[in-house]
């Protein structure tokens, strides 16, 4: 990173996750360009926050879950605040959202990094390999997010509701207010593209932790269809139903 890069800040919403957001505080803070490390606790009931502490981040709490939109603000206006007190900072950092549950893997994020700052695109997101854990649903809800971005767009990103996703700070303010709940990535998406900020998927060698096929798993993917789907009404787009998406998946 040279003396007039932006640099990046390291935004991590996280949820009941003192088990693994220790490993993933320290393996982002080693990323490059990256010297901001802020963990947005979003109402955890264990000990999220000082894990991340301990770990070197700088953590923001609410005092009751408002959901990962509201972490991504909370995030991005904590990293404004910071910026406000430094001197001689040549621009805003960026901005890297990372899930809490990448563990050791956070550290191979740089791919992500490089174009945004670089000036090659607004935001990238990260497309993940086959996970090491079995689990995952049927790919109703990826399918839904698809393509409703497609038909907002006319892009079709192969992994749209990937949480891992580098932003110049100019696009993330652009997208404000953020869709709310599970609609997040799609709404941003859909957003940023529409006013011509350009978006770059990139491969990416990340792991977390795969939603399981038990009942609470299945209640956990309605809600996120529920979310995505509001993020497209809201957006004008009218999807197809869930039975076309079956058709088309097959």
């Amino acid at each position: 990173m040279s003396q007039t890069s932006p640099g990046v800040a390291i935004i991590i919403p996280a949820k009941d996750e003192q088990a693994r957001i220790g490993a993933t505080v320290r393996s982002a803070a080693g990323l490059p360009a990256a010297d901001l490390v802020i963990v947005v606790d979003d109402g955890s009931t264990d000990r999220t926050a000082a894990e991340a502490t301990a770990a070197g981040a700088t953590v923001i709490a609410h005092p009751r879950n408002r959901g990962k939109a509201a972490a991504m603000e909370t995030g991005a206006a904590a990293v404004t605040a910071i910026e406000s007190r430094e001197t001689a900072r040549p621009a805003p950092r960026a901005l890297l959202f990372l899930d809490a549950d990448l563990e050791d893997s956070a550290a191979k994020a740089a791919p992500l990094i490089e174009p945004v700052i670089n000036g090659e695109a607004d935001m990238t997101i990260a497309v993940l390999p086959a996970q090491s854990h079995a689990g995952g649903g049927r790919g109703l809800v990826v399918d839904l997010s698809r393509e409703g971005i497609a038909r907002a767009t006319g892009w079709a990103p192969r992994q749209p509701l990937s949480g891992q996703r580098c932003l110049t700070r100019s696009a993330f303010e652009a997208a404000l207010p953020l869709a709310p709940g599970w609609g997040v990535e799609t709404g941003l998406t859909i957003d940023l593209l529409r006013q011509g900020y350009r978006a770059l998927e990139v491969d990416v060698s990340l792991h977390h932790r795969v939603t399981g096929t038990d009942w609470k798993a299945q209640v956990h993917r309605g809600k996120q269809y529920a979310g995505v789907l509001r993020a497209l009404v809201t957006r004008g787009v009218r999807p197809s139903p869930p039975s076309r998406l079956r058709r088309t998946r097959a």
